[in-house]
């Protein structure tokens, strides 16, 4: 497999080439019941930037950013988030790293019986003692920075998908993390909200000097605000680049995934047997019920 491969860590004006990374993975490897979902993978997330990690549903992407949060052990390897090393902290000290690290859940995850408000205020009120004034304030600057100050006060049964999204998105930023993950943050979206959804993510990063993962199998959304693109499958990171190397790259996987090509490396069924054996059973038992079907023609 040919990887479209530029530096490890993009840079910038204000990102010095050899800054460390936030996030740093080193030949991480992980199973479920016996089936391996990641083999050796090595990343590494600037500060800064929108990194994305894309590839085809079931390749472990989500099961990277749980093991990137401590959720998950690994089975081997090493996961090292602002320096520390997640797997050997203490409940404590994994505590206090996770109230840095704000997360975007694929279905939002919004608390039913709380309003938009108590929503996003829920992380302030669980790990602040800020006086209800500011908290308020708080609060509405991060509808605000969503577009949904006026919608404060509805319930999460009264909101649309996208603006539930957007509250979610609020609620992840309340505590001005270092790093926010976002897991598939465009399924299931429309058209307008995927756009805004877009955009804010770009917004929110620039804005406050977040950084940012982003886990989807939206191409072009994803490829249109990220900085650098990991594509994993089989376990293993197979390409990573800056989006216009990814562009360009030609090998027969990465063209198939980005292309959405019905044809190529990943294919359409899934391993079988013949399906003359499945019907029929062996090959004797076909040729012998062909044979006869044959006879069975002739003699009509």
């Amino acid at each position: 497999m040919t990887s479209a491969k530029t530096s490890a860590t993009p840079t910038s004006a204000d990102t010095r080439a050899d800054a460390p990374p936030l996030v740093e993975i080193r030949g991480l490897s992980y199973s479920r019941n016996g089936r391996p979902i990641l083999d050796g993978v090595d990343l590494r997330i600037p500060r800064g930037k929108v990194t994305a990690i894309m590839g085809p549903s079931g390749t472990g992407k989500t099961t990277l950013l749980k093991l990137i949060s401590g959720q998950l052990e690994p089975d081997a390897g090493t996961v090292l988030v602002d320096g520390q090393d997640v797997n050997r902290l203490g409940r404590k000290e994994l505590y206090r790293l996770r109230t840095r690290m704000g997360m975007l859940f694929q279905s939002g995850a919004l608390l039913t019986d709380l309003d938009v408000f108590e929503n996003v205020a829920f992380p302030l009120r669980e790990h602040t003692r800020l006086p209800e004034p500011l908290l308020r304030k708080l609060v509405l600057m991060k509808l605000e920075a969503v577009g949904l100050r006026g919608a404060a006060r509805l319930m999460p049964s009264q909101l649309s998908g996208g603006m539930a999204r957007r509250v979610a998105l609020a609620r992840a930023v309340a505590l001005d993390p270092m790093m926010i993950m976002y897991d598939e943050p465009f399924t299931g979206q429309d058209p307008i909200s995927m756009g805004v959804l877009v955009a804010l993510i770009r917004q929110l990063n620039d804005a406050s000097g977040l950084t940012s993962i982003v886990v989807s199998h939206d191409v072009d959304e994803t490829a249109s605000i990220a900085d650098y693109i990991y594509i994993i499958a089989n376990g293993k990171v197979m390409c990573q680049g800056a989006p216009g190397a990814i562009a360009a790259e030609t090998s027969a996987w990465v063209r198939q995934f980005m292309d959405g090509l019905p044809d190529g490396p990943v294919h359409f069924h899934y391993p079988a047997a013949p399906l003359e054996q499945d019907l029929f059973g062996d090959a004797a038992g076909v040729a012998a019920i062909t044979a006869a079907d044959v006879a069975d023609g002739e003699a009509r």
